[in-house]
């Protein structure tokens, strides 16, 4: 009997019914001679303290470092405590049997990290020792699935992505352990206060960008702006400089010839300069992407979107959503004519895969070398039916930015005119020439609804022209803005650096807070640890927050670049890097950042009683 596992029973349904499979077990189905089983998520975890002896929470037991960590069943609360989860003992006990009886096993488990993960818990776990094949699909549909299941890959390809995983875990528990007890020990075990690995130096950049804007004293400055005629066609120009002082813009502002005060021409233009911009098309969406889109344009969640998707990958509709990657390789996109193809008679896309069907596609987003262990997300050709409406509105996204991605460059004519008005001026225009990508949306880009991005007529150099009007405009300097689940999933993926340039940014995903699979998940525990909540889309921290933010903001725990670097260093071991090293840097991380916890002592102690 070949014994499949999937990671839960709706994806273990599905594998069945692919294979005829239709008699019901208590814990499988089975036929054709498959049994397909499965675990609900996370079925062990590492053990907690007590089981290595660390009883209580004492300041002696600190650093808890174990020698080898143990694995341990899903515990649930009680009115006894904490006990073993008797619908996951039993879920294993299933398990073991198929297994001892397998011929074969065969991993279905999410094909990546956390999937990996789960199924190797419980393989250790039950100490089995037969080799195991895996599954590694990009998509839920029946082909992609009968295809995967003819090229099953040997589980011993996917040792370092385990590796990976379970140094991920290991250091979470060390970092989460010991720093939330050294905290709270610290804080005279008034109350738990969590913290983690990403966790905290999430936190340290909600708080601190809170604090930033906060305490921000706006500044006042002058602007000068006038109003100018070219053949009745109004145009308006700024002050090249600023004033701090209002007299001296006033000064200036004198000096303006215009209509009422009785000058024909008072307008010279000194320099016209047009030069045309491409753009190029957007980069197909990883997982983080599509949250950040979801959130500006739906108000989604990070975790609402993360949850859209994986319903929408279950029912075939969309490849594997929990991707890092927004690239596919030439094999992927030797289908997407065929995809593109099936959107013709769409109301809303049906036009651009008319247009794309009759050229090149772009090929900015193909480049296997920069494919994960999933590439970018993409619609799979199956036709949707009766979604909600926000499954819906994902779907689109996903769609959408498809056609974008393979559509031409927008094509834009960028104008400055300079202008002599009694002072220098400057009038900035943006004109489409042609939308390419922009086209499939009618999504203009966000400066396009400024003042320096109109459309401006033509005008000759050393032309005269007549002011109609002119402004002496008192504004203020503004803070950063506060953070939204947009904007604080794209600085997690610089690990707090501002960069806009998309493959600069692509380029130091693996130096990030987290993982796109992950920082939803960080982003819940924030809130359900009462650090930071919802404010209309903002996320703001809370007294309590602030107040261990205040604690830690200057200790290494605390610190996203380093934290990122962890990150990149568990990548690394997914490419075969040691994995001594890296456990020997987290023990040495851990003991300092717990003996810098226990130092708090009377200010954590005195802040958390406030």
């Amino acid at each position: 009997m070949k014994i499949v596992i999937a990671e839960k029973p709706s994806v273990a349904r599905e594998l069945a019914k692919v294979f005829g499979a239709t008699t019901k077990r208590d814990g499988y189905i089975e036929g054709k001679g498959y049994s397909f089983t499965w675990a609900f998520g996370h079925l062990l975890q590492l053990a907690p303290p007590q089981e290595y002896g660390f009883i209580g929470w004492r300041r002696q037991h600190l650093p808890m470092l174990p020698g080898k960590f143990k694995l341990s069943v899903r515990k649930i609360k009680t009115k006894e405590g904490l006990v073993e989860d008797p619908s996951v003992r039993k879920q294993l006990d299933i398990i073991k049997k198929l297994f001892d009886e397998a011929t074969e096993i065969i991993v279905a488990t999410d094909a990546g990290r956390e999937g990996e993960l789960i199924f190797r818990y419980i393989y250790y776990y039950l100490r089995c020792k037969k080799p195991f094949k895996r599954l590694w699909i990009s998509s839920q549909t029946d082909e992609a699935i009968k295809e995967g299941f003819r090229n099953l890959k040997p589980g011993t390809d996917y040792d370092t992505l385990f590796n990976s995983a379970h140094c991920r875990s290991e250091s979470d528990w060390l970092v989460g352990m010991n720093a939330t007890q050294a905290l709270s020990i610290a804080a005279g075990n008034r109350t738990v206060l969590s913290l983690g690995r990403v966790q905290t130096p999430t936190l340290a950049m909600i708080c601190s960008r809170y604090i930033e804007t906060k305490n921000f004293v706006p500044k006042l400055f002058y602007q000068l702006s006038i109003i100018i005629d070219k053949d009745g066609q109004q145009f308006k120009a700024l002050s090249a400089a600023n004033f701090d002082k209002k007299e001296d813009a006033q000064l200036l502002f004198d000096k303006i010839p215009d209509v009422k005060n009785g000058f024909a021409t008072g307008a010279l233009i000194k320099d016209v300069e047009s030069k045309p911009r491409k753009e190029p098309p957007p980069l197909l969406h990883d997982l983080s992407s599509i949250q950040q889109e979801a959130n500006k344009k739906k108000g989604y969640t990070a975790d609402q979107t993360l949850s859209l998707l994986q319903s929408l990958y279950e029912g075939k509709l969309i490849s594997y959503p929990r991707t890092g990657s927004r690239y596919i390789g030439d094999d992927v996109f030797a289908g997407i004519p065929k995809l593109i193809e099936q959107l013709k008679g769409h109301p809303e896309f049906g036009k651009s895969a008319d247009f794309l069907s009759t050229v090149p596609l772009n090929k900015r987003s193909v480049n296997a070398k920069k494919v994960t262990d999933h590439h970018a997300i993409l619609p799979t050709g199956e036709v949707p039916y009766h979604l909600s409406s926000d499954k819906q509105a994902v779907y689109d996204m996903v769609v959408g930015r498809m056609l974008e991605a393979f559509h031409k460059e927008c094509v834009k004519e960028l104008t400055k005119i300079t202008v002599e008005a009694g002072s220098e001026f400057v009038a900035n225009g943006t004109v489409i020439r042609s939308a390419g990508w922009r086209s499939v949306l009618n999504d203009p880009e966000e400066d396009s609804k400024s003042e320096e991005s109109l459309s401006l007529p033509k005008v000759k150099k050393e032309e005269l022209l007549p002011v109609l009007d002119k402004a002496l405009v008192e504004k203020q300097t503004k803070p950063k803005p506060l953070f939204n689940e947009a904007s604080l999933l794209k600085a997690l993926e610089t690990s707090g650096k501002e960069i806009e340039d998309e493959e600069l940014r692509y380029a130091m995903k693996d130096s990030g807070l987290g993982t796109p699979a992950t920082r939803a998940s960080i982003i819940e525990t924030l809130i359900t640890r009462e650090y930071i909540k919802r404010e209309k889309r903002n996320l703001v921290p809370t007294d309590k927050g602030l107040a261990v933010y205040d604690v830690v903001k200057d200790q290494m725990i605390a610190q996203a670049e380093l934290t990122g670097q962890w990150e990149k260093r568990l990548e690394e071991i997914r490419s075969g890097a040691s994995v001594t090293e890296f456990k020997e840097e987290i023990m040495v991380y851990t003991r300092t950042i717990t003996e810098q916890l226990l130092a708090c002592g009377l200010s954590i102690s005195e802040k958390v009683s406030a």
